[in-house]
């Protein structure tokens, strides 16, 4: 399905906000790209920053177009991005992110086939990494995401589609916070549209590497879940998507601790349950949505 003389246009746009520690190597890594420089377009989208990002940036204007977005959130960072690229297709990644020198044109060639709306590719840690980071991993499982989950989404920090597309799909809900790059591909999907894996368009991502941050992203997971899901509820019941109870997933985890081989990763998969739990129930609370959330 991929084709392998595809090139087009692109640009690549990355949202970032408080960037100091990431943005460098992440700059780096995209001017390293093995792609025509004259079909390749970077764009950096300033979200507001109140680090030194916009000094960081400002250095390297000769190499980028610099945009700002006052409107907080990575869809509004994104969209204005989106509106003004000149490329025939769009990639995405994210300020904390590293790729790899062949990921855009790896990335990009499934969408040669007009059926496919979304290319995604593989997602790594950041190395040297710890055990946490590297069981990150499959937490940003991007195969699984695409050909396993019912319905597949997207991960939007390796994405790749036309720019029309986007567009006729209403871009990126900005009033989502998070989970914004899955409402937009199911939107893509509804619209008749194919999600692709491409395992050779590789991106390498700084994971969370503390047991803190790991509750900490397991609650936006949980959080955010149950507002994407009362959105599409009508939709995923039809899908014959089922809601489960946050509690299963810990006992679960809790049993392969105590039986498993793999108990280090089975641990972390608690913890990150629970946090995703602690955020199910926190945003049920406030929204009053039942005690359901995404798997």
């Amino acid at each position: 399905m991929a084709s392998p003389d595809f090139l087009p246009a692109v640009s690549v746009i990355v949202p970032v906000y408080n960037g100091r520690a990431t943005l460098l190597p992440c700059l780096d890594s995209l001017l390293r790209l093995h792609y025509p420089a004259d079909r390749l377009e970077l764009i950096v989208v300033d979200n507001a920053s109140t680090d030194d990002t916009p000094a960081i940036l400002d250095r390297w204007q000769d190499k980028l177009r610099i945009l700002r977005e006052d409107k907080r959130g990575p869809s509004a960072a994104r969209n204005r991005g989106i509106r003004a690229a000149r490329g025939e297709c769009i990639a995405l990644t994210d300020a904390d992110c590293v790729v790899d020198p062949d990921w855009l044109a790896e990335l990009v060639r499934p969408l040669a086939s007009p059926e496919v709306g979304v290319s995604g590719g593989r997602i790594l840690s950041v190395e040297p990494c710890n055990r946490i980071e590297r069981f990150g991993e499959k937490i940003h499982d991007h195969r699984r995401a695409l050909e396993e989950l019912v319905p597949p989404y997207a991960i939007s920090m390796n994405w790749a589609s036309r720019r029309s597309v986007l567009l006729d799909a209403g871009l990126f809900d900005e009033t989502l916070l998070r989970d914004e790059d899955v409402d937009l591909a199911w939107r893509i999907r509804a619209a008749g549209f194919r999600l692709v894996y491409r395992h050779s368009a590789l991106i390498y991502h700084h994971n969370e590497r503390t047991l803190r941050g790991l509750v900490a992203e397991g609650y936006a997971h949980g959080y955010y879940a149950v507002a994407l899901r009362r959105k599409y509820e009508a939709r995923l019941r039809a899908e014959g998507v089922a809601g489960y109870f946050p509690v299963r997933p810990l006992l679960r985890d809790a049993a392969r601790v105590l039986h498993g081989a793999e108990r280090r990763d089975s641990f972390y998969a608690f913890v990150f349950d629970l946090g995703k739990a602690i955020g199910h129930f926190t945003a049920s609370a406030r929204l009053g949505a039942r005690t359901e959330t995404l798997p």
